[in-house]
């Protein structure tokens, strides 16, 4: 047994392979916030409009992670990746010569399409590649995955103010992100001169009951719940992307400023995310009270922003950042501690994301339909406050000792990693190992 596991540990290399790759599945998202306003003025695009930049990409995630385990067993996961950093470098390239509003919501949804094959299947590769540090791992991909949405929202105005001056240069502003998207697909791609026979599909050894996995989680009301609550706490980020810049510029900020302040807030993002799953995996398998200390920092940071209170505006990023980013990567933990198989948590991940990112995408349509009715975002503010409070009992239906009889019947009792996990996931781990 130890044999078997050792071979498929994954080195320091895999991890910066994995991290490069995580950073760009939020930066295009966030790289739009901080310029909406030259943006708009160059395309006419609507308020309303607006909040599709962000709704579409989430709901094009939530799609593509619930069909991405499909696409992964029939190409590989080293295929399914590779394509979904594909798509996402397209999408921002095009973004060079978008012309109007049509184009920029076509790229979005394309590159949240990739977003969501590449995290359907990057969480089995973790679980398969890293058993023994699974905390530490899922950490450092959620925490890879705020990264990227800080740069988005620090570097891209500051690019569009150097290449553009007073008029910003929002198209620069949005495409540079092709540029990261293609280094990690040819890093992603570089592995196979490591193993020149790597497989690229595994069509051949998933079986069709495999192959519809993560459809027998719609008869699970464990899936549905882990599904509503990552989906509600990734819609206070949602909005946060979507609005927080444009907040602070109704206040008289400039692009710069409003993106520094969403950047600051992905950088406490990236810290929880590093730190609350290995501090939590230190104290044992239960994630409740760190989830609880999580979501009372988002309802601080909400209520801090409804009431206006003397808070600096650095002081209510950070509490926010701690509260979302430690959220986010304890919820990956928690669905992968649910199944010990990695192919089987990997498909309660990906319906986990798949649903739970298309109930995420539409909480920026509601903050913004409260905002354009009462004029302000107070009350967006205090719908998203109210919304933890409801998430604050539903975490508490998590107990580790439960999670055998919450999944019981949910998937074959013979373990998928003998068929899809091993041909799937195997090749790319296997070429981390001798990286």
């Amino acid at each position: 047994m130890t044999t078997v596991r050792s071979r498929h540990q994954g080195g320091v290399a895999f991890a910066f392979v994995i991290v490069l790759v995580a950073l760009n599945l939020r930066a295009f998202l966030t790289s739009s916030s901080p310029l909406l306003e030259p943006i708009r003025l160059a395309t006419g695009i609507g308020f309303h409009a607006v909040a599709l930049l962000t709704v579409l990409p989430m709901f094009a995630m939530g799609a593509m992670s619930l069909f991405g385990a499909a696409v992964g067993q029939r190409i590989g996961a080293r295929g399914g990746i590779a394509l979904g950093l594909g798509a996402i470098a397209f999408a921002c390239a095009s973004r060079y010569v978008a012309g109007g509003a049509a184009a920029l919501l076509w790229s979005a949804a394309l590159a949240g399409a990739g977003v969501g094959l590449v995290q359907a299947l990057m969480p089995g590769v973790v679980k398969q590649a890293y058993p023994a540090r699974i905390g530490v791992m899922t950490g450092l991909y959620s925490a890879a995955i705020m990264g990227g949405g800080g740069l988005g929202a620090m570097a891209s105005p500051w690019v569009a103010h150097v290449l553009g001056g007073a008029q910003a240069d929002w198209h620069a502003g949005l495409a540079m992100w092709a540029v990261l998207a293609a280094v990690a697909l040819l890093s992603w791609l570089g592995m196979r001169r490591v193993v020149p026979g790597m497989a690229t599909t595994t069509s051949t050894t998933a079986t069709p009951r495999q192959n519809l996995s993560w459809q027998r989680c719609f008869r699970s009301p464990r899936a549905w719940l882990l599904a509503l609550c990552f989906g509600l706490i990734n819609g206070g980020y949602t909005s946060l992307v979507a609005w927080l810049p444009h907040f602070y510029a109704q206040r008289g900020w400039t692009a710069q400023e409003g993106g520094s302040v969403l950047a600051l807030m992905t950088a406490a993002q990236v810290v929880a995310a590093l730190a609350m799953p290995a501090l939590a995996r230190s104290r044992g398998r239960d994630l409740r009270p760190w989830l609880v200390l999580t979501l009372v920092a988002q309802f601080a940071g909400f209520v801090a922003l409804m009431l206006d209170l003397p808070v600096p505006a650095a002081g209510v990023a950070v509490t926010l950042g701690f509260g979302l980013g430690g959220a986010f990567a304890l919820c990956m933990v928690l669905a992968l501690d649910h199944l010990p198989d990695p192919a089987q948590a990997g498909a309660l991940a990906g319906f986990m994301q798949g649903v739970g990112f298309m109930i995420a995408a539409l909480a920026p349509f509601v903050t913004g339909w409260v905002r354009e009715q009462t004029g302000g975002f107070t009350h967006a503010w205090a719908y998203l406050a109210a919304v933890v409070v409801v998430l604050l009992p539903l975490m508490l239906r998590f107990d580790p000792r439960r999670y055998t009889a919450s999944t019981a019947g949910l998937f074959d009792s013979q373990p998928a990693s003998s068929a899809v996990a091993a041909t799937a996931v195997r090749p790319v781990l296997d070429n981390a190992r001798k990286v």
